[in-house]
This record gives C-alpha cells, structure tokens and sequence, in this order.
C-alpha cells in the first residue's frame, strides 16, 4: 500500500473506493483520518502517537494536507474526510445483512437522531444501536465499561466513534480487544451531528478549496478558534522544515523500536 511520509505519520494513500473496499467485515481495520489539527498534536502527544501507529489505515481528512503532500513533491490523491467515508460506508454496506453498526458521541440524543436518519435513508436497521455519553466519560471507568457491555450486546461489527480527537482514538485503542464482534472501528469526528442534523457541512466549493475550516470556525467559534487561528499556524513552519530536510520527529525513538519489532 502505498503511503505518503507527512511529518511524523504516514499518510496512506487510498481512494475512498479503495479503503471501501478493504473495509468488509471480513477484514476491517481502525481507520483515522489525520487533519492538521491532529498533525499538530501528534507533535506532542505520545500516546495519541502511539495510537496512530498502531492504526491499520491512516487517511487525508484535509485539503491543507493535500496542498502540504505536493508542495512537498508526493502528492496525496484523495482527501478521505470522515464525513464523507461514513454515508459512503453505509451507502455500501447499506443492504447488507451482516454489517450492523453501533454509534457513539455526541451531546444528547444526537447518536440516537443520526441512527434513526441513517436507518431511514438506507432503509433497513443497520445502525443497530447508539449512545451519546456523558461528558467527561472517557475518565469514568464505570461507564466506560458499561459503554462496552452496551456495545457486545448489540451484536454490532462496526463502531463508529464521534468524540473529536483524540479522544475518540485514544478511546478506541483502550477498549477494543474488549470488543470481539466489532471488525471495523470509524474515527469519525464531527460526522454524528452531520447524520443527525445538528450542524451542516461546508459548501463543497469550500471544501474543495481548503477553507472548510473557515465555515466551521464560523459555525462554532468559541470552540474553534484556538485549534484554528493559534495552535494550526506552527504546521505551515513544520512542512518547510519538512521540505528543507531540516524537520525532526519529536519521537523519532519510538518510530525506531516500532520499525526494528516489525523486522
């Protein structure tokens, strides 16, 4: 599989029929799907690091990343955002009888509106389930082993996860070989208020152009600005570093044993 070096990751690159595909239940795989604001994080934060690396698929959810891959002479080809990875998952798997997903994130009720309009589009019960935490959940053991409990019931072989990063991943990574059914794990983000109806994407134009970001920080601005308008600007220093052969890999130690384990 092809794969695409972008500071300390490795960019797998994909179309999104490709990854489809390759995502039946028969095989599956955890898939994230880096954006600046992760490639930023993944600059400090070993555990999330750790996590991506364990990750079996690792693809575009950005147009900035796109334009950082050719500015750096390998090209990425397709921007795999999770909110267009998740309708084009259901819209594949939608008739078939055995992928069953479970949903969990957002505030309250959202996992459960999504389910019912995801349901109501494909037209069978494949979201078989869905739960919206509390806040603060992921350092509450107890619910977090009732979630689990909630999701081997189900009988569900997908997880779709929508908590932002990286609490989604990280979560994903402590609680999954306590989860024997699910096949497929789905970092999807912002994707379950799409599905329910709470907040609507960027105009396609917007996107295409790498300024999905704008609609977004314009949408929720007291969330967003700081992920936006402070702590993404370092990447753009980053990727000229990069380019110049002058960037180092804050946990180049790690990236070593995991190589040297795999030979």
């Amino acid at each position: 599989m092809n794969q695409i070096k972008l500071l300390n990751i490795k960019i797998d690159n994909l179309s999104l029929p490709e990854l489809l595909d390759r995502l039946n239940p028969a095989h599956g795989g955890i898939v994230l799907t880096p954006n600046v604001d992760h490639l930023m994080k993944l600059q400090n934060d070993d555990h999330f690091y750790d996590v991506y690396q364990a990750a079996q698929y690792r693809v575009c959810d950005s147009q900035i990343l796109m334009y950082a891959s050719r500015f750096l002479g390998t090209p990425i080809d397709e921007k795999i955002s999770g909110s267009d990875l998740f309708p084009a998952f259901c819209q594949k798997y939608g008739k078939d009888p055995n992928v069953k997903i479970f949903l969990l994130g957002g505030g309250p009720q959202v996992a459960q509106r999504a389910q019912e309009n995801i349901n109501l589009r494909v037209g069978r019960e494949l979201v078989v389930a869905a739960h919206s935490p509390s806040y603060g959940f992921e350092q509450k053991e107890q619910e977090c082993q009732e979630i689990v409990e909630l999701i081997n019931q189900s009988r569900a072989n997908v997880l779709a996860v929508g908590l932002g990063a990286p609490k989604q991943e990280k979560w994903i990574f402590k609680y999954k070989d306590l989860l024997p059914d699910i096949k497929v794990f789905l970092a999807i983000g912002a994707t379950l208020n799409f599905e329910a109806g709470i907040l609507h994407r960027a105009p396609k134009w917007m996107s295409e152009l790498g300024v999905e970001w704008l609609y977004r920080l314009a949408c929720e601005p007291r969330r967003l600005w700081r992920r936006y308008l402070v702590e993404g600007l370092p990447f753009f220093k980053l990727v000229v570093q990069q380019k110049l052969n002058r960037y180092r890999d804050p946990f180049a130690a790690k990236s070593l044993v995991v190589s040297q384990e795999k030979l």
